[in-house]
């Protein structure tokens, strides 16, 4: 009887032990995502400057100008799902890309400290963008091994836990960059 009820114990203990591991990883996901959504915040901060300035300089696309303005909006809508903030997200990366790529068809832009420092603000926020989602990348992957592995694979299933989706580049993040071209463009 005393050995059936160390055993008792230490499976308790165990589950324990378990389900607030789960949860601490659970939250780190949560904390992960988060940075994300900060550092995508800032982004769309820097957007409606980025666009004013362009403006000024050129009469650059409007429909380019419109959509990068729009998607701006549908992210930061209260409504907008994890997956629809990445997604416009996406979206944004995209369009900004382009419209930086066509920047380089005015010098007098170019040459301007306003917009100088607006690109150097915009690299910075991509470069930190991109450590957040390595972070973000990184906790799901540790959640998805508590969920996955044995033993706790069990308990991660009859508590209802999941594997989460890690983010991944679209096909066209994938692409190579042509030279050729952006210089022609």
């Amino acid at each position: 009887m005393l050995i059936v009820g160390i055993i008792a114990i230490a499976v308790l203990l165990f589950g324990i032990g378990f389900y607030n591991s789960l949860i601490n990883k659970k939250n780190q996901v949560t904390n992960a995502f988060s940075a994300i959504d900060v550092m995508l915040k800032k982004r769309f901060d820097l957007i409606p400057n980025l666009v004013e300035v362009v403006k000024q300089y050129t009469q650059y696309e409007g429909d380019t100008l419109t959509k990068i303005t729009e998607l701006r909006g549908k992210a930061l809508g209260a409504t907008a799902s994890e997956a629809d903030r990445l997604a416009a997200d996406q979206q944004i990366g995209t369009a900004v890309k382009g419209l930086m790529v066509s920047v380089e068809q005015y010098p007098d832009l170019k040459a301007n400290q306003n917009f100088a420092q607006l690109q150097r603000t915009w690299t910075e926020s991509e470069e930190q963008i991109a450590a957040a989602r390595r972070n973000y990348n990184a906790s799901v992957t540790t959640y998805n091994n508590g969920v996955m592995m044995f033993p706790g694979n069990m308990f991660a299933g009859m508590l209802g836990y999941q594997t989460m989706p890690v983010l991944e580049s679209t096909p066209e993040e994938r692409e190579n960059v042509s030279a050729k071209a952006l210089f022609n463009s």
